[in-house]
């Protein structure tokens, strides 16, 4: 009998496992790295142990750091989560012989699955259905080229040890293929350290539907259903949901025993997911293995009433499986979205800096799994999600209402999210009638108003005004106030506003240019404004941070910064010319010296987090005072780096 779990992970995976463990009665340990000291896992688990600095090679990825955690605490076996060493099989290989218990498959299976070259040699040994194409063992770019006449156009490349669409590319003719497979080979390099390469035929805006798959120590193997994760933005899966609205009882079981046909056939433990492509016929496909639990694991969870943690600690104990095939049963829709902290607006930049408030949505059918509460911080070190929202309904209309409404009641305040792209995917007509494929966001959603920048209407404005008057009046009542005529300037993204706010007792009137907007203010404490609107009472929750102000109402949030008592900026709408740090990151170039001329918009410095590459640019035209950074420097937000002198600025040093 296992006694105490370690979770070799972080974040909402760690929060999800160790609360199953603790239900379960097991003891739980927690790895931190120095930046998730105060983490939600870390603090939620019976003990913790750091296990180094916030960069993931010395700690989440520290094999040797994590083994000597679980020694150290008594941990008689650990649950790697996903990501990070849970497909590692020299992780699973090393606990073996430390003899704690890896929750998961044996090492052999985690790397025959692991590349994707001899998984499908296997799988067609197995009789499992693959995709035609050129997996040899001589991978060399004239095989490849050699190979690709004889597949034919279009045609997909891709790293036989990658995922997550690192390595992939479509080809659509001859002349394209040399350069690509060039750039594949040198992606999958940098990114797995194997530029190991092999050819597909294209399958043609395809679903992606997977199947959840367990196998125990005694030779049984069942399957959970499917979930549809066709909805990708850049190989990258968005929405999940279970059951697929295109897959048929009858594709269901044969697409089922074919996964099962794939566990046995590597001899698997545990937890693993088979991934299909289906073409518009329902000819399924074998993609590959991840052998672990899934990111969307909830929605399987949901339809099957089935906790699939448990599971993988029933199976890693050595008992048979909790359930056989035939008394699986499926009830109900569930969908799933992850919700980010990043700028659609911006190529879906990650965001860093503090959650002020982190605040749920409840309701029946509902279910987030989260690692962050109100009050943390959003660190460029690690990925940026918040949480996955899942709706669970009776029927999948009813999932999908349950899911959006969640998604508008959602409060976040001081980061950007996805929250409003991920309401318009699940309300979208397409995604509703079932008929979303891998390329649905591609050709739905490249100008959805959810990728543009935002731009707020007059009623928006006044309901920030009524917030930003209250304080700035300071008085104990609305109704006591004294009548003001008061001019306001916010910004919204990149652009200042100029607006003129009058008030009298309970009543305020907004007015931008010959827009205007009257509202009645009733009550306003406690972070929520309570506000009467064309005769309709309704609520906002808002949440001040200095000059900025976060306000979500309505199903919408949005918010402004407060420029009214901040010094006028330069000529043209040009900025201040104090170049601050986005995010927290490491600054890999610095563009500019001190004295030298530039323009707005010139990149200064580059800046990754999150890694990603993030140009810094000037607000204004002018020189370069001072540099305040080098290569090489950790930097925080909001952390001053350049400092610009505009041509006002150098007249008025003149004069003096």
């Amino acid at each position: 009998m296992l006694k105490k779990l370690l979770i070799a992970n972080r974040g909402e995976i760690a929060v999800r496992v160790i609360r199953t463990a603790k239900a379960l009665g097991y003891r739980t340990v927690a790895v931190y790295s120095e930046a998730d000291a105060n983490a939600m896992h870390t603090e939620l688990a019976d003990e913790a142990v750091c296990i180094g600095p916030a960069q993931v090679s010395a700690s989440y990825l520290n094999a040797d750091a994590i083994l000597d955690a679980a020694r150290k605490t008594g941990a008689d076996c650990i649950h790697p989560g996903y990501g990070f060493l849970s497909e590692n099989s020299g992780f699973s290989e090393a606990c073996k012989e430390a003899g704690i218990i890896f929750v998961g498959p044996p090492a052999a299976a985690i790397e025959l699955m692991g590349s994707k070259r001899r998984s499908k040699i296997a799988m067609q040994k197995a009789g499992v259905p693959v995709v035609p194409g050129y997996e040899g063992d001589n991978a060399s770019d004239d095989e490849l080229i050699a190979a690709a006449a004889d597949i034919g156009y279009p045609l997909m490349i891709k790293a036989s040890a990658g995922g997550g669409g690192r390595g992939m590319r479509l080809v659509h003719s001859e002349s394209e293929l040399a350069d690509n497979i060039k750039r594949a080979r040198s992606e999958s390099k940098q990114a797995f350290g194997d530029d190991e390469l092999i050819l597909e035929r294209a399958v043609i805006e395809p679903r992606h539907v997977e199947i959840q798959v367990f196998a125990d120590q005694h030779g049984n193997a069942v399957y959970l259903g499917e979930r549809d994760c066709s909805v990708q933005r850049r190989h990258q899966k968005v929405v999940e949901e279970a059951p697929s609205p295109f897959v048929t009882p009858e594709l269901r079981a044969a697409m089922g025993e074919a996964a099962v046909k794939a566990a046995l056939a590597c001899n698997y433990e545990g937890a693993g997911t088979v991934e299909f492509l289906v073409d518009k016929d329902r000819n399924f496909y074998f993609l590959e293995m991840n052998t672990r639990l899934q990111v969307e694991h909830p929605v399987t969870e949901l339809i099957t009433g089935q906790d699939l943690v448990a599971w993988q600690l029933t199976v890693a104990e050595g008992l048979p499986l909790p359930l056989a095939q035939n008394d699986i049963k499926l009830n109900g829709h569930a969908i799933e979205v992850r919700l980010y902290a990043e700028d659609p607006s911006n190529g879906f930049t990650p965001q860093t800096g503090p959650l002020h408030v982190f605040q749920p949505a409840e309701g029946e059918g509902l279910r987030y799994d989260t690692g962050v509460r109100s009050g943390d911080e959003v660190t460029p070190h690690y990925d940026p999600m918040l949480a996955k929202v899942i709706a669970w309904g009776e029927n999948r209309d009813e999932a999908r209402r349950r899911l959006i409404r969640a998604l508008e009641d959602t409060t976040v305040f001081g980061v950007t999210t996805n929250r409003y792209f991920l309401g318009r995917i699940i309300a979208d007509s397409t995604f509703g009638a079932g008929e979303a494929t891998t390329a649905f966001l591609q050709r739905a959603f490249s100008n959805d108003p959810s990728l543009q920048p935002v731009k707020l209407n007059i009623r928006q404005l006044a309901i920030a005004a009524c917030v930003l008057a209250h304080d700035v009046s300071g008085a104990k009542a609305w109704s006591n106030a004294p009548a003001t005529n008061t001019p306001m300037k916010l910004a919204v993204g990149d652009e200042a506003l100029e607006l003129l706010v009058q008030s009298s007792g309970n009543n305020l009137s907004c007015r931008l240019g010959d827009q205007r907007h009257e509202l009645v203010v009733t009550s306003m404490k406690n972070g929520i404004l309570c506000i009467i609107d064309n005769g309709i009472r309704q609520r906002c929750q808002y949440h001040r941070d200095g000059d900025s102000l976060y306000l979500q109402a309505f199903g919408e949030s949005w918010s402004v910064t407060d420029l009214t008592h901040q010094p006028a900026a330069g000529a043209n709408g040009a900025g201040s010319g104090r170049i601050q740090a986005s995010m927290d990151g490491a600054i890999i170039d610095v563009l500019v010296e001190p004295g030298q001329a530039v323009s707005q918009g010139d990149t200064l410095v580059i800046l990754e987090a999150m890694k990603m590459e993030h140009p810094v640019k000037a607000d204004c035209d002018g020189v370069v005072a001072q540099v305040l950074t080098t290569k090489g420097d950790q930097v925080k937000r909001n952390q001053l780096l350049v400092e610009v002198t505009t041509g006002e600025a150098s007249e008025q040093e003149n004069k003096q």
